[in-house]
């Protein structure tokens, strides 16, 4: 793009043209008279550069001129005024050359527009940046948020608006790249937000509390940033009589906190100390700006309003008080109540029981840990929860909001955070989070709400300093591995879930870190989310799900009752020794309970069952059968299970990983009615999410790329150096080499497509991502090397090793073969294991091209093997490209040839064909094991 071009771009209003009409409206329609010329902003580009060449990093003073000088100083020469020419002067824009004498009408700089020091006119700024009027601060006696003084000693002269646009000090900020521009937008959003929110919101809450006096006990446990469905009956008081007008006083709240949101300097319809003159107009929504600091600017504003609120109000929930301040016209997460019976699940082939006779609930709006020892089935219950068994029979039933449900309907709104960080390692920590909610959030949300949802996810987690960093691999360093950890889990949370479990988040985090995230998950659980995970150490809980071995629960309640249950079964916690530990080594077997009466570690799960009357099953009901059975359950073994032959285990291993592929396709291919009522991205819009991914990795992997065309270079000076083009077998040796080098370099760098993030695709399949958005991304941006590879490696081997056929007809012969064996390779790559997969790479292009140069032996199967085989494909193509130009006297010799390997000079375009439909088949073939299988 050419300078001009940027500089149109830059200052192009066509989609934003408000700011326009308030400086008209402000200067009575007189704003020709105030804008700066050509002549003006050639000046004052020219005092940039000056500055800018002699040195000085920023300079925002114009030196003399006709209107500002050390004999004339007319207030529009301060910084953020400006003046207005005469009345009966006409002003030319275009006029590059006189400075019109402008003094009189002297005023503000307008809105969206800055006026520099020394120039008496208006410049706009350029598109994306941010230029509000200016506030003294009666403190630093500076005009924020700039960084320039009213003139001393000037009464009636205050504060005006911008002297510099955003952040720019010199010419060359002027044409930033779009990355600069967002995150500069970003910063002085959320400076500008910081600065304000604090004052601004203590006036309201001053202003709401005298209201809200009388409606403080409903907001303290009603109030959320999510609805509740039972909101609908609060509008019977407790009387029953109607609570319209407690309705009423909380929308005129609402109103006159919307009122200070929009303008806090003024005070309008809002008595401070009566609150009763507010203005009757009815509220809207105010329309969202779209240029990028206006999001931010929003985004980062009501982030510190939840900030304010959550420190300054005590009486009134974090959450509550966002709802009473805002408009109440906000969105909704839908509740889940996950209620479970006699939950068992049960490993399929093995008889072996993982979980075991659990019942219980986890409710909305609070947190809940699972805890146990190791083997007790935690990571299996999460898993059972999800609907994520798979391989195992479940029995007991599950309830959704009362309701026998599959997860799999709600899974749109539900988030699961694996015990292991399965994150992008080659993409930032706001990419990850922005690909997660740009692909799961509702597709209807406003770009300003998701700029609020995922700024307000890096807020909590702590990660603003590290948001543009790489997340790092094991062989790239990144962030710290607690940072790791988070942005584990702020990939669910940006999807704003309903359901959120955890597989123990807070492992491998310090103290301070884990604060940090259970106070993250415990905002998220104000909002009504029900959260669950496993911990170890439980801090900020409600709920406790204590496991023991074999899957039993001894203890499911809330945690301010689990001293007082073990208290009364005789298990009592030693003085300075933590509760949760105490009884995890006591479930464990480890520490013995300090008490009088005889009580077993083992017998505590029966205890649970007889307090709460559930039912005990029969072989749980004597104490050494008990004892018996629980040892089962943490050996996994059965009855006789050593006594089975090798034959006997290897077939019980085939039954097992028959049912697991069995479970996992049909899990996929079971169609389940969507009951989330979330309408997330579809196909064609993830793979536009998917395919600026890919390509953003592709251009991190430069170093790898380049390995691999430096690789088929050598291969090209090697191989046409060794093999020279023979008249009497038209270069079919070398043209054999070609086909088995070219084939297996190609292989292994088509495989790192889908060996390199299977962890992650299976994460992103699980939470709902289109698999077809994900592979033909993939497939797409591959093709780039599908055009590249061919010429790169011709470009030597056809140096050293010309063939009579002409170089076109070679790359469009080796375009095929590579369209061919990356489809294979997909397959490989998708269906084996890493090291699998590159070991049959290898095989494959040399046996197959040695079975594709043998000759025909009758009564035997190997000529079958080289018409179904891509070498002696690619092999034919690239001999009769080359005997097409042997003509004259070479044409019998021509003949026989082609005759003796069974070839038509009218078969090349054939052969083309039948490569380009095997990698298309091998292509399907591959996107069928993407979607029927996964990972065990």
């Amino acid at each position: 793009m050419s300078r001009t071009a940027e500089w149109n771009e830059a200052f192009d209003f066509s989609r934003d043209t408000r700011f326009l009409s308030n400086c008209i409206q402000k200067t009575n329609g007189n704003i020709i008279q105030r804008l700066c010329t050509a002549a003006d902003i050639k000046f004052y580009v020219t005092v940039l550069s000056e500055a800018e060449r002699q040195g000085f990093k920023s300079s925002t003073y114009v030196m003399g001129n006709k209107n500002c000088n050390l004999t004339s100083w007319a207030p529009g020469c301060e910084p953020g005024w400006a003046c207005a020419v005469g009345k009966d002067v006409e002003v030319d824009l275009k006029n590059k050359n006189d400075l019109p004498f402008r003094r009189t009408n002297c005023q503000p700089c307008c809105e969206g527009f800055f006026c520099p020091t020394g120039l008496t006119c208006m410049i706009p700024c350029p598109a994306g940046s941010f230029c509000p009027l200016a506030r003294l601060n009666p403190v630093t006696n500076i005009c924020d948020p700039y960084r320039y003084q009213p003139p001393p000693g000037v009464t009636n002269h205050t504060c005006g608006g911008a002297d510099v646009w955003s952040a720019v000090t010199n010419s060359r900020e002027v044409l930033a790249t779009r990355e600069k521009r967002k995150a500069k937008s970003r910063e002085a959003a959320a400076l500008s937000a910081k600065e304000i929110a604090q004052e601004r919101w203590r006036s309201a809450k001053d202003g709401a509390k005298k209201r809200a006096v009388g409606l403080q006990s409903q907001l303290t446990r009603t109030f959320s940033r999510m609805k509740s469905p039972l909101s609908e009956q609060s509008d019977i008081g407790p009387n029953g009589n109607s609570s319209k007008d407690d309705s009423m006083d909380q929308n005129n709240l609402t109103m006159m906190m919307s009122d200070l949101e929009e303008n806090p300097e003024s005070h309008n319809g809002f008595s401070v100390e009566i609150g009763d003159n507010i203005s009757k107009k009815d509220t809207k929504h105010k329309k969202l700006h779209t240029t990028r600091s206006q999001i931010f600017q929003y985004a980062y504003g009501q982030i510190e309003k939840e900030k304010a609120l959550e420190q300054q109000e005590s009486n009134l929930s974090f959450s509550g008080v966002i709802s009473m301040a805002t408009d109440p016209n906000i969105r909704i997460r839908p509740r889940i109540e996950v209620s479970f019976k006699d939950l068992t699940i049960t490993l399929k082939g093995k008889k072996k029981h993982l979980l075991r006779c659990v019942t219980g609930k986890i409710s909305p709006g609070r947190v809940s840990a699972v805890m146990g020892p190791s083997g007790a089935g935690k990571t299996t219950f999460l898993s059972a929860l999800t609907g994520k068994a798979r391989g195992c029979t479940v029995n007991g039933s599950i309830l959704i909001n009362g309701k026998v449900e599959s997860m799999n309907s709600y899974k749109k709104i539900i988030g699961f955070v694996p015990q292991d960080d399965i994150v992008h390692g080659d993409l930032t920590v706001e990419e990850n989070l922005w690909f997660s909610a740009k692909c799961r959030l509702p597709a209807n949300l406003s770009q300003a709400e998701r700029v609020l949802v995922v700024e307000r996810v890096i807020e909590s987690l702590g990660l603003q300093h590290v948001r543009n960093s790489l997340v790092g691999t094991v062989e790239k360093r990144g962030i710290s591995g607690g940072q790791r950890k988070r942005v584990n889990v702020g990939l669910e949370m940006v999807m704003e879930p309903s359901l959120l479990i955890l597989d123990e988040p807070t492992s491998g985090l310090d103290s301070s870190s884990s604060q940090l995230l259970l106070k993250a998950l415990r905002r998220e659980a104000h909002e009504a989310v029900n959260v669950c995970m496993v911990v170890h150490q439980p801090r900020m809980f409600d709920d406790l799900i204590l496991l023991a071995k074999g899957g039993l629960v001894a203890y499911l309640g809330p945690v301010k009752n689990v001293e007082e249950y073990f208290s009364g079964i005789g298990i009592h916690v030693p003085e300075r020794v933590n509760p949760p530990d105490h009884y995890i080594d006591i479930l464990e077997g480890i520490v013995k309970s300090s008490t009088t009466s005889t009580v077993n570690y083992k017998d505590l799960p029966v205890m649970w069952m007889r307090h709460n009357g559930y039912p005990i099953p029969l072989d749980m009901k004597d104490s050494e059968v008990n004892s018996d059975s629980s040892r089962e359950g943490s050996t996994s073994t059965v009855d006789g299970s050593h006594d089975q032959s090798f034959a006997g285990e290897l077939w019980q291993e085939f039954k097992l990983f028959v049912h697991l592929k069995n479970d996992n396709f049909l899990s996929y291919f079971s169609r389940r009615k969507d009951l989330s009522g979330r309408v997330t991205p579809g196909v064609c819009r993830q793979y536009r999410y998917f395919l600026g991914r890919v390509a953003k990795q592709r251009i991190r992997e430069a170093r790898l790329q380049a390995v691999d065309f430096i690789l088929l270079l050598i291969a090209g000076i090697s191989l046409g150096t060794l093999a020279k083009v023979s008249d009497e077998n038209f270069g079919a040796v070398g043209y054999t080499y070609t086909i088995i080098a070219f084939s297996l370099l190609s292989k292994i760098s088509a495989m790192r497509s889908f060996t390199s993030d299977k962890l992650q695709f299976w994460r992103e399949r699980a939470s709902g991502m289109s698999c077809f958005a994900y592979f033909f991304s993939k497939d797409t941006i591959d093709q780039f090397n599908t055009v590249l590879k061919p010429a790169i490696y011709l470009c030597t081997f056809y140096y050293f090793n010309p063939p009579r056929s002409s170089l076109f007809d070679n790359y469009i012969v080796l375009l095929c073969l590579l369209y061919c064996v990356s489809g294979i390779a997909y397959a490989l790559a998708i269906y084996l294991e890493p090291g699998s997969a590159q070991l049959w790479s290898v095989l494959l292009p040399v046996v197959l091209t040695l079975v594709s140069t043998q000759d025909d032996d009758k009564g035997s199967i190997l000529p079958l093997l080289k018409r179904l085989a891509y070498p002696s494909w690619a092999l034919e193509a690239f001999v009769l490209a080359n005997a097409e130009r042997y003509r004259a006297v070479w044409l019998l010799t021509r003949c026989a040839a082609i005759a003796k390997r069974g070839y038509d000079l009218r078969d090349w375009k054939f052969c083309l064909t039948r490569m380009l439909v095997a990698g298309l088949a091998f292509r399907l073939l591959a996107l069928f094991l993407l979607v029927a299988f996964q990972k065990k």
